[in-house]
C-alpha cells in the first residue's frame, strides 16, 4: 500500500534536547517511524544519531553525564569567536559518526543552520553528519561558527527553531513537531513592573572582592560563565536565556505560519538549559509527552494513508 511520508521536526533547546530521545523511543514503540527528519541545534544531534542508527550510543552517553563530566567537555577559548571551541564534543561524536555521510543514510535527514552575515536559513542535507550537527548547534558567542563550503554557519534556531516547514518542503504528508520550549518562557503578552531597586543602607560599603589568589583560574572562569547563588547568572547563562526567549518568539511565529499536523510539547519546567546531567528525567518526560499523542497520531496517519489510497485508485 502507498503511504504518505511522515516527517518529524526536532527543535532546539540545549540540554532539554535529551527529551527528543524519549519522544523517538515512544513513537518507534507505537510503530510510528519518520521517513524525513529535520533537526535544529540539539534536535539535529539527536535526529542525526537516530537516522544514523546511533541513538543507543547517544542515549548511553547522555545518561552517563555528570556535572563534572560536562565541565570536562568545555574546552574554553577566550581569544576566538566563541567561548568554547567544541573540539572535545566533536571528538566524541566522531568516535561513532566519523565516516557517516548524510546522503548515504537510509532516512532523509536535514540539519538546519544559519549563515553568518546574511542570516539565511541553510539546510544541510549532504556531507559529513558531524559537521552538519556542529553547524546546527553552534550557539553564537558560545561555540565557534563552522565553515562548510566556504560559508560560516551557526545555530539554526536563529531562523527556524522547530523546522516543521523543512519536513513539509521535503514531501512529508504528515508532520510531527517537537517543541522543547513550550513552557520555558512566559507568553509575553503582559508587562511586568518593578517598583524600585533596593538601595544600600547608609553607612554600608560594598565588600571588597576576595583576592584572586584564593581561587584557581578554573573556578573563577566557571563562576564567571555559569554564575552562582551569590553572584547571579553568569555570562553563558545570560546569553543562552536571552537566545531562548528569541527562539521561543520565532518558533511561535514559524509554527503559526506553517503549522505541523501535531505538536508534541514535553513538560520540562524546572529543568534548565544547561542541565545535561538530567538525561534520565528528560528522556522520561519526552517519552511521556509522545505517549499522550500516539493514539491520535496513529489515527490521523491511518486516515491520511486511506485518502492517499483512494486517490491512487481513482487516478
Amino acid at each position: 500500500m502507498a503511504r504518505g511520508k511522515i516527517g518529524i521536526a526536532l527543535g532546539g533547546g540545549a540540554a532539554r534536547g535529551w527529551a527528543h530521545i524519549g519522544v523517538l523511543r515512544a513513537l518507534a514503540q507505537a510503530g510510528i517511524v519518520p521517513d524525513i527528519i529535520a533537526g535544529t541545534s540539539i534536535g539535529a544531534v539527536v535526529g542525526g544519531c537516530f537516522a544514523a542508527g546511533r541513538l543507543d550510543e547517544l542515549e548511553g552517553f547522555a545518561r552517563d553525564l555528570t556535572k563534572r563530566k560536562i565541565f570536562g567537555y568545555l574546552d574554553f577559548n577566550l581569544s576566538g569567536s566563541g567561548l568554547i571551541t567544541g573540539q572535545r564534543v566533536m571528538q566524541r561524536l566522531e568516535n561513532h559518526l566519523k565516516d557517516v555521510k548524510i546522503e548515504e543514510m537510509e532516512q532523509k535527514f536535514v540539519a538546519v543552520a544559519t549563515e553568518f552575515g546574511t542570516g539565511q536559513e541553510t539546510w544541510i542535507s549532504s556531507g559529513s553528519l558531524v559537521e552538519a550537527m556542529r553547524a546546527s548547534y553552534a550557539l553564537p558567542g558560545i561555540f565557534k561558527p563552522v565553515e562548510i563550503n566556504n560559508r560560516w554557519l551557526f545555530d539554526g534556531a536563529l531562523c527556524n527553531p522547530v523546522p516543521a516547514s523543512v519536513c513539509r518542503a521535503l514531501g512529508a504528508r504528515y508532520v510531527i513537531a517537537v517543541n522543547l520550549n513550550a513552557d520555558a518562557c512566559g507568553r509575553g503578552n503582559r508587562y511586568s513592573e518593578v517598583d524600585g531597586l533596593a538601595q544600600p543602607e547608609a553607612g554600608m560599603e560594598a565588600h571588597a572582592a576576595p583576592p584572586p589568589s584564593r581561587f584557581s583560574a578554573r573556578n573563577l572562569l566557571k563562576r564567571q560563565l555559569f554564575g552562582g547563588p551569590s553572584t547571579g547568572p553568569g555570562i553563558s547563562t545570560v546569553m543562552v536565556d536571552a537566545f531562548n526567549i528569541v527562539q521561543d518568539r520565532i518558533a511561535r511565529s514559524r509554527l503559526a505560519g506553517d503549522p505541523p499536523d501535531v505538536i508534541i510539547n514535553p513538560r520540562l519546567a524546572g529543568i534548565g538549559l544547561f542541565d545535561f546531567q538530567a538525561a534520565d528525567a528528560l528522556i522520561s518526560r519526552g517519552m511521556a509527552a509522545a505517549q499522550r499523542e500516539v493514539d491520535d497520531i496513529r489515527r490521523e496517519i491511518k486516515a491520511r494513508d486511506a485518502a492517499v489510497q483512494r486517490h491512487l485508485a481513482m487516478a
